[in-house]
This record gives structure tokens, sequence and C-alpha cells, in this order.
């Protein structure tokens, strides 16, 4: 089901493999969650369409809307994390590409920010590391 590099053992395939069905078990239960809360409704449209599309091993949506000058509980910057073997051979503006396309929707009906981290499942067991967003710089939080 998950390719890997050979410089891995077994063990750590192994554990890479019941690490990578554990998120999408817990990703998929936190959207089931949210799917039914009055909130969050764009971020479980987010999680849905990720998944359902590139079948990730990996997949965080973080809202960061509370980063920048908007209402409380908006739905407007989002992060989004993914790693997913569809994304074998294709450039990192090609993942980006589809990414922008699978969430076409959101990003006309209010998505105003998504930042995106692509990643082969290979790349992300090399480096798990997600980069930090930067601060707000535009509006003012009086």
């Amino acid at each position: 089901m998950f390719l890997f590099t050979f410089h891995f053992n077994q063990k750590k395939a192994e554990r890479n493999v019941k690490e990578s069905r554990r998120y999408i078990i817990h990703d998929f239960c936190i959207f089931l969650k949210m799917a039914t809360s009055v909130g969050n409704v764009i971020r479980a449209s987010i999680i849905q369409k990720l998944t359902e599309a590139l079948k990730p091993s990996h997949l965080d949506v973080i809202n960061e809307s509370f980063m920048h000058n908007v209402p409380k509980g908006a739905e407007t910057h989002f992060k989004v994390v993914v790693v997913s073997k569809e994304f074998d051979g294709k450039p990192l503006i090609q993942r980006h590409r589809l990414i922008n396309d699978l969430l076409k929707q959101e990003l006309l009906a209010g998505v105003h920010a998504l930042s995106i981290q692509a990643k082969t499942p290979e790349q992300w067991a090399q480096n798990c590391n997600v980069s930090l967003s930067p601060p707000c710089l535009g509006g003012s939080k009086k």
C-alpha cells in the first residue's frame, strides 16, 4: 500500500504504515465530528475533498484565521499539509495546482489564503517538519 525507499528497515517501514493509517482514521473521525457541528464547515469540506481525491497518508488542515484580522470563528486562512503517493513524480507546482483545483469552490466562497505543503511519503519520512506561517502584516486588531 505504501512505498518506502531502500534505506528503511522493515520495522521502521511497518511503524510508518501503522502511523499513516492512524492519521487517516484520526482525521476522518475529526471530519465526522466537525461535519455535524455549526462551525468548521469549510475545514470539514477541505478534509473531505483532499481525503477522497488524494488518499493521503498524512493530512493536517489548520485554520489559521485566528492569526489575522477577521471575525472570531472565521474560516478564511488555512494551511494544509498533505502527504500522498499521488504526488510521486509531480513537481511542486503541479501538486499545488492539483490542490487548488480540488478546493476551487472553497477558494471562490471565502477562503482568502491557502498555504500548501504537499509531500510524497518518501519526502515526509525524510523531513516531517512543517514550516511556521508568518505573522499577519495586514489590517489592525484594534
